[in-house]
């Protein structure tokens, strides 16, 4: 049975995962042409579109299963800065980056955190003493 604070670290993972993979896909689904061209016209070199995307996607899959989270996590916090930086801290906080500091948030928590509650890792790697 898992405790309160188990359900709502498991309900932060599977909300992480969520939200990256769906971005992701969009990015894909849309036309990564499109990305590649935004990141262009905002001075980023295009090809990073694709290494976010993908990070997005594959990583956004793996924290819902639960595997790698704690790096998979890190690259989110990359990506979360990335973005704040460089579109979103125009716009301000409200309509601009509170969803973005909010991922930041939970990424770098998942990032520090131990172990996260129903996650692959915790099958896979837990060493039998």
């Amino acid at each position: 049975m898992l405790t309160k604070e188990e359900i709502g670290v498991l309900l932060l993972r599977l909300f992480l995962g969520v939200t990256f993979f769906i971005h992701g896909l969009v990015k894909f689904q849309d036309g990564i042409g499109q990305t590649v061209g935004f990141f262009d016209s905002i001075g980023i070199p295009g090809f990073l579109a694709y290494v976010v995307a993908i990070v997005e996607l594959v990583g956004g899959l793996a924290v819902l299963l639960g595997v790698g989270t704690k790096y998979v996590s890190i690259l989110f916090a990359i990506i979360m800065v990335g973005a704040i930086a460089t579109v979103k801290w125009p716009a301000g906080f409200l309509g601009g980056y509170e969803l973005d500091v909010a991922l930041l948030a939970i990424s770098v928590y998942f990032a520090l955190a131990k172990t996260a509650p129903l996650a692959l890792d915790n099958i896979l790697f837990t060493s039998k003493k």
